[in-house]
């Protein structure tokens, strides 16, 4: 029989106990920094905020805000989902949503009623509208006198076509000779470039940029720079009245939060689109970074513009552009001055 060496026994005993000690101990802590986290995280506000659309740069702000812990330091939750079949304002106004992307033309009809969705505009994601009609290089249409006698791909919206009515009349122009057919156009680069169409109504910063991204040379103007009125908020944060009156004070830790992820996407573009191309659980960018970088960056200067705040609505370009719908007999109710607020913006101190 092998002679022990009690040293060594007695020596392998003590270490076993204290590694069973530290692991206990361990275990004991990972427990407690388990139940810690799901503590502090029941302890947090929920919020649901629903998209308009798929990802884009349009809500970098709200995507940083989210991963660089904004909104958890806030005491805030916030979960970020996809949009119902029935809209973003409809999920917003029942509740299901505390805040959601709208923009100030589609909004309108929400609020045009007896009953109008309980729904209020609490910031402008960007400052100005950055929306216009975007063609081929050298069809003519570099005003809105040029889409007489062309193709236009519309979405069959009453405002959308009043306003192309507008911006034609004032150049002496007349819509009616514009031929209208369906805009079901994903990509309006390539739709230009295969001539599906002479024109679109386009974003700048996500179809705009496409087309410098896909290499077609094309001609572009700006609704708001034909007329002024036009210069409306599009897209706009909406959140549920009811949210607004019973949590005033986690409806701003939200905004104030967000405009912090504002101002992260406007410091650092390419780190801000990095955030958003990580954040989209869609797939929808996917082989998009390309656009996504150059719409960030070029996106990043409009967020805030020539305000002082980033979120802040101006009072006259919102009530301007209502009232023109108002004149136009595009609402049945004159909605001058109703619709947004500014006051859970962090600017409003």
């Amino acid at each position: 029989m092998r002679k022990l060496n009690w040293k060594k026994v007695i020596a392998g005993t003590l270490s076993a106990v204290m590694l069973l000690s530290v692991t206990a101990c361990g275990s004991a802590n990972g427990k407690n920094e388990s139940a810690s986290t799901e503590n502090n995280k029941k302890n947090l506000t929920k919020i649901t905020f629903c998209l308009d659309w798929t990802p884009n740069t349009n809500h970098t702000g709200i995507y940083a805000a989210k991963a660089l812990g904004y909104y958890e330091d806030a005491g805030l939750d916030v979960e970020i989902v996809q949009p119902p079949e029935n809209g973003a304002a409809t999920m917003c106004a029942s509740g299901q949503a505390q805040f959601a992307i709208e923009a100030q033309d589609t909004m309108a009809a929400a609020i045009d009623s007896d009953n109008p969705l309980g729904i209020t505009a609490v910031a402008g994601l960007i400052q100005h509208n950055t929306s216009g009609i975007i063609s081929r290089k050298g069809d003519g249409i570099d005003s809105p006198k040029g889409l007489e006698g062309k193709t236009y791909s519309t979405w069959e919206s009453p405002i959308e076509q009043a306003t192309l009515k507008t911006v034609m009349k004032d150049e002496g122009a007349d819509f009616s000779k514009v031929k209208l057919i369906p805009n079901n156009i994903t990509d309006e680069p390539a739709a230009l470039k295969a001539k599906q169409t002479d024109a679109i109504w386009v974003f700048y910063g996500w179809g705009g940029i496409n087309a410098t991204v896909e290499g077609v040379d094309c001609d572009y103007w700006n609704f708001k720079d034909i007329d002024p009125v036009f210069d409306y908020y599009t897209p706009v944060m909406i959140a549920n009245n009811d949210f607004l009156k019973d949590s005033p004070d986690e409806a701003k830790a939200f905004l104030a939060a967000t405009e912090k992820g504002y101002q992260y996407a406007i410091d650092n573009p390419k780190k801000a689109a990095d955030i958003l191309i990580e954040g989209d659980n869609t797939g929808s960018l996917k082989g998009s970074e390309d656009l996504v970088y150059k719409s960030q960056e070029w996106l990043s200067k409009q967020y805030v513009a020539d305000a002082d705040n980033w979120g802040v609505i101006d009072e006259t370009r919102w009530n301007n552009f209502y009232t023109w719908l108002a004149q136009n007999k595009l609402t049945t109710k004159d909605l001058t001055g109703k619709g947004f607020s500014n006051e859970y913006l962090p600017s409003s101190k």
